[in-house]
């Protein structure tokens, strides 16, 4: 079986099987092909690999590559998934990454901005024209609704309801969730429908995407990024888009929100994964006690 056809059978399984999502396909078809070009590069064939072959180009990936742990632990995942592909195309006899452990990842704590730093952020977005004022009905929706960018790219039209302050939203593996918006974010919604979306679409144009760009088209992620990219340059900020949807669940935990609650709201489908957040809380009052009461500041708490 040729290399092409070899990828194209396993992103098969991979969605129709595995149930796969569509970022996950990408990132497996991707670390599949750099391993069988590896095997060629060292004329190895796929029957014959064992554990010390993907320690091998493991290694590989680390030094050439530089991958850290996080991107190690995807690359074990996609070797385990292909090679019980393979055997269920009797490719191979057994497979030998169910062996190689997995690193352990560090649970860094995620970045997060203050309600001012957000607000200045969004100030800087100017709404003089269709672009900025989709842009600020975006980015006040993605912290709003702590919405990833890939959901906040896929939303369709029928997917908000802004009088009832909700949004359906399809997150990872497909699996969808509601979840709400404040009243800023659901005036720009208006404003964007009203006044921006109708021109960026043109009299034509059928697309059921909510957010759309110049041309017409859906709004990539990779297009928010680079839209969100510009206004925080001009907002004087360094933080990575993704820091809206953390400083979201921040914001609801310090509100009182419960664990269960956020965790539907960013739909987590593991509670360990939202309870990073309670962390983060607690740096933050550990920093205004600090500030607060110098006098303490040479006690370790």
């Amino acid at each position: 079986m040729e290399k092409s056809e070899l990828l194209e059978r396993f992103c098969s399984r991979l969605a129709a099987i595995e149930r796969r999502a569509v970022l996950t396909r990408e990132c497996y078809r991707f670390e599949i092909r750099r391993f069988l070009d590896f095997l060629d590069a060292q004329k190895l064939s796929l029957e014959n690999t064992d554990a010390g072959i993907l320690l091998a180009y493991l290694e590989m990936r680390r030094n050439i590559d530089k991958i850290d742990s996080r991107s190690t632990a995807k690359a074990i995942s996609a070797l385990r998934s292909f090679f019980r592909f393979a055997m269920d195309e009797k490719l191979v006899k057994e497979n030998p990454a169910v062996v190689i452990e997995s690193p352990k990842r560090k649970k860094n704590l995620p970045e997060v901005m203050d309600k001012e730093t957000i607000d200045g952020f969004l100030g800087k977005i100017k709404t003089k024209n269709p672009l900025g004022i989709r842009d600020r009905c975006l980015f006040e929706l993605i912290y709003s609704s702590g919405l990833r960018v890939s959901e906040a790219a896929g939303l369709n039209i029928r997917d908000v309801d802004i009088e009832g302050g909700i949004v359906k939203v399809r997150g990872k593996g497909d699996k969808e969730r509601l979840t709400l918006f404040g009243k800023e974010a659901a005036f720009w919604l208006g404003q964007y429908l009203r006044e921006a979306r109708g021109k960026l679409a043109g009299r034509v144009n059928k697309s059921d995407a909510f957010f759309i760009s110049r041309n017409g088209k859906r709004l990539s992620r990779k297009g928010i990024w680079k839209n969100y990219a510009k206004w925080a340059f001009l907002a004087g900020i360094s933080s990575h888009i993704h820091t809206l949807r953390h400083s979201f669940a921040t914001s609801l935990l310090a509100g009182g929100a419960d664990l269960r609650t956020v965790q539907e709201l960013l739909g987590h489908a593991d509670l360990s994964t939202t309870q990073i957040y309670t962390h983060v809380d607690v740096g933050l009052l550990r920093e205004n006690h600090r500030r607060f009461l110098p006098k303490l500041n040479n006690i370790n708490l």
